[in-house]
């Protein structure tokens, strides 16, 4: 599973998907703000990119974890995915405005990248959800 996750986010980034991407404005609190997810690894948010691919309107919460590659290495799949529905829930939707995005993609990046720029040498993992009754669905790609 994780090595799914890495190859989507690989796959999405040399896609290009940033083509009619938008950048959200980010307040100060949510630059500051420590995140704390059930893993332990230190996390902090990186960057909103709102866009509208076919499945609709898409609010992609990006963040940083510089530990990330070691977290890979010792991690199960559903460890991980705690992480990242715990940023979903915890971060995400209570951040979302109108109108209300049809999926919210969660993502967790060793280093900064350009959304949408290819970077192999930098882990990256990803998961989708949908927004439902006040929670975080999971997604299957």
């Amino acid at each position: 599973m994780r090595k799914r996750l890495i190859a989507c986010a690989m796959l999405a980034s040399a896609l290009g998907f940033a083509a009619t991407a938008e950048r959200a404005p980010v307040s100060a609190e949510a630059l500051t703000q420590e995140l704390i997810v059930p893993s332990g690894q230190k996390v902090e948010f990186f960057e909103t990119v709102m866009d509208r691919p076919a499945m609709g309107l898409t609010a992609r919460f990006r963040f940083l974890a510089p530990e990330l590659p070691r977290y890979l290495e010792r991690l199960s799949y559903e460890e991980l995915e705690a992480d990242l529905a715990a940023l979903c829930v915890g971060y995400a939707l209570p951040r979302l405005g109108e109108p209300s995005p049809a999926m919210i993609v969660i993502s967790l990046t060793s280093e900064p990248t350009e959304f949408g720029d290819p970077a192999p040498d930098v882990a990256q993992v990803f998961e989708a959800y949908r927004p439902v009754e006040g929670t975080c669905a999971w997604e299957a790609f």
